[in-house]
């Protein structure tokens, strides 16, 4: 399908995007999951890939979107090289079916571009078509993990508000725990997101993880009202995740006994279980309306 004519479904007679949009066949959409972290460098990418490979193999069928739409990330750490990317799609002269790229245990990866300037900022006819390339790609999907890109712009926010959870990574390191309450605050404050799922990387022990997350719960309860934050694990410190990421291969998959692989499979299990309990939206129109303007 042609950009303009995936466009022309989205508009009303005006021209205007048209808040009345439905998908031509309703489905059950995927569970849509963004894991971000405000900061770089704390190993968020890792911990997406390992969780898409963990639910795959437990017979999910996965997406990882890379959001880093101009410093392709994913792709990088597993040693693939696409054909074709996203900036492809938004040039209209692909689907996403066209360039999804089959990962390590049968997870799908729909890969970002490198270097290109104008992927850093969509605008809102690209955000629209990329609703509708996702409503088609979406009945085939059980869970999207979206990897964002590292800081606070109008693409981290712009795929943090389209999914339905949002899982905040940080690490013991101040400058971390700084960044995060400051991707916190401004999706609480400006955007009116209230509920967060905390997951601590890199920790020593679960006790250095748990002390991480009251810091951070204790500033956030001082300036932020009305918010949860909801502690989902840690994955440890574990000395083979830079031997995997050299022979990019996923450390799960490479060191499926290690402390840190224990712990991601038992994040995914958790994952998983809720995922038999959680309302899902008939289709994928969190990608809808507010997020246009962002």
């Amino acid at each position: 399908m042609h950009q303009a004519d995936t466009l022309e479904k989205l508009m009303n007679n005006s021209g205007a995007p048209s808040t009345h949009y439905r998908p031509e066949t309703a489905h059950k959409g995927p569970r849509v999951i963004c894991v971000t972290s405000g900061k770089g460098g704390v190993g968020k990418t890792n911990i997406v890939v390992n969780l898409a490979y963990c639910l795959a193999n437990m017979g999910k069928r996965v997406v990882v979107l890379d959001g880093d739409l101009n410093l392709a990330n994913v792709d990088i750490l597993l040693g693939i090289t696409p054909h074709y990317n996203l900036h492809h799609v938004f040039l209209g002269e692909k689907s996403l079916r066209d360039i999804l790229v089959q990962g390590p245990g049968g997870f799908s990866i729909l890969p970002a571009s490198s270097g290109i300037l104008e992927m850093a900022d969509l605008t809102e006819e690209q955000k629209l078509y990329f609703l509708a390339e996702m409503d088609e790609l979406g009945e085939k999907i059980d869970i999207l993990l979206i990897d964002t890109a590292a800081g606070i712009n109008k693409n981290v926010i712009y795929f943090t508000l389209a999914a339905q959870e949002r899982i905040i990574v940080l690490s013991p390191e101040p400058t971390s725990l700084t960044d995060a309450y400051a991707m916190i605050k401004v999706l609480s404050t400006r955007h009116d997101v209230k509920k967060f799922r905390i997951l601590i990387n890199s920790a020593n022990s679960e006790k250095e993880a748990l002390a991480v997350f009251r810091q951070l719960s204790m500033v956030a309860d001082r300036f932020l009202n009305t918010l949860s934050l909801d502690y989902i694990g840690y994955i440890p410190f574990d000395a083979r995740l830079p031997q995997a990421v050299r022979a990019q291969r996923l450390l799960t998959e490479l060191s499926p006994q290690s402390k840190a692989s224990l712990m991601l499979k038992k994040l995914a299990n958790q994952l998983a279980r809720e995922e038999q309990t959680t309302q899902q939206d008939g289709n994928i129109k969190f990608f809808w309306k507010g997020l246009l303007h962002l």
